[in-house]
């Protein structure tokens, strides 16, 4: 197997290859049928940043499949086709409804590499007249793995889209953002409490389909297992999110088998054969034996 290994004072990028080189907004185990492929190794790229390791399977869309602190997972391992990892689609929903546009979401995505930047280029989208281009390298300042994904506009007419990230994680531990909970739509429809001006949600299990936005302040946290996951992207102010989108929304499945935590760009006008560029920068630390919620978690995420 093929590795290319970069180092970046404390944080490294490792790219490692082959041989050769239900629901009307979003998630469920529906949409094309059958269980989660097995992924081929061939297609697998890995990005590591001290004892944080990213995986890739550019097989499946370019997703995101693993998330680890040491051997802790924090993304959702189940066996389905949308129930698992981290994808990214083209926002507004309305514009392809379901399933996922397939170039997008679950086709095979080609491989580069750009000195110690992975690069993962999907097919264009006649649909959407569109493709997606997604690029991962270690940010050594801080250990980072920056995530910047690419919107091009591969028609002969301007268009407005906006990027929109999907994380999914077990249906356990905490979400965190930056809201107040009276400002979060629809109310009531997850137990969310209020802390420190932030607003704290423990999963629930109810027999349905459940999904909130929220106008947060650019980043969103998720703790289990005594880690925690920070995704920090950029702040929206009203008006600047897709018609009926929010900057940040969390889905809970039926049964709370697994949560998407989601988080969009700007609605942006693309001219005919320029792109969209919108960057999501992910944190994994350890938070063990810090109580949540508090406001040392709450520093902790705002400062990462």
């Amino acid at each position: 197997m093929r590795k290319i290994t970069f180092a970046l004072c404390a944080a490294a990028l490792l790219i490692s290859g082959g041989i050769a080189g239900a629901q009307g907004f979003g998630g469920g185990f529906g949409g094309w049928g059958g269980f989660r492929p097995e992924p081929v190794p061939e297609d697998l790229h890995t990005v590591v940043s001290g004892d944080v390791t990213m995986t890739i399977n550019a097989a499946e869309g370019g997703k995101i499949i693993s998330y680890k602190y040491n051997d802790t997972e924090v993304l959702s391992q189940i066996k389905f086709p949308n129930a698992y990892g981290s994808t990214f689609w083209t926002s507004p929903q309305v514009e392809w409804n379901w399933p996922p546009v397939a170039e997008i979401d679950r086709l095979p995505y080609e491989v580069s590499e750009d000195g110690n930047t992975l690069i993962l280029k999907g097919k264009e989208s006649e649909r959407l007249k569109c493709s997606v281009t997604k690029k991962f390298v270690v940010d050594p300042k801080d250990g980072a793995i920056v995530v910047t994904y690419s919107i091009i506009n591969t028609s002969d007419q301007a268009r407005k889209v906006a990027p929109w990230e999907i994380t999914r994680v077990p249906g356990e531990g905490t979400v965190l953002f930056d809201c107040r909970v009276k400002d979060i739509v629809p109310q009531d429809l997850m137990p969310f409490v209020e802390k420190y001006k932030a607003s704290w949600l423990n999963f629930d299990v109810k027999n349905e389909n459940r999904k909130i936005n929220a106008d947060g302040k650019g980043w969103l946290a998720y703790i289990n297992n005594d880690v925690m996951m920070v995704k920090k992207f950029d702040d929206l102010v009203p008006g600047q999110p897709a018609p009926e989108e929010a900057e940040i929304q969390v889905y809970i499945n039926m049964g709370s088998n697994y949560v998407e935590l989601e988080s969009q760009g700007a609605y942006s006008e693309i001219q005919p054969g320029k792109s969209l560029e919108w960057t999501v920068r992910w944190y994994l630390v350890p938070v063990e034996g810090i109580a949540v919620p508090s406001k040392a978690i709450l520093k902790k995420a705002r400062t990462l």
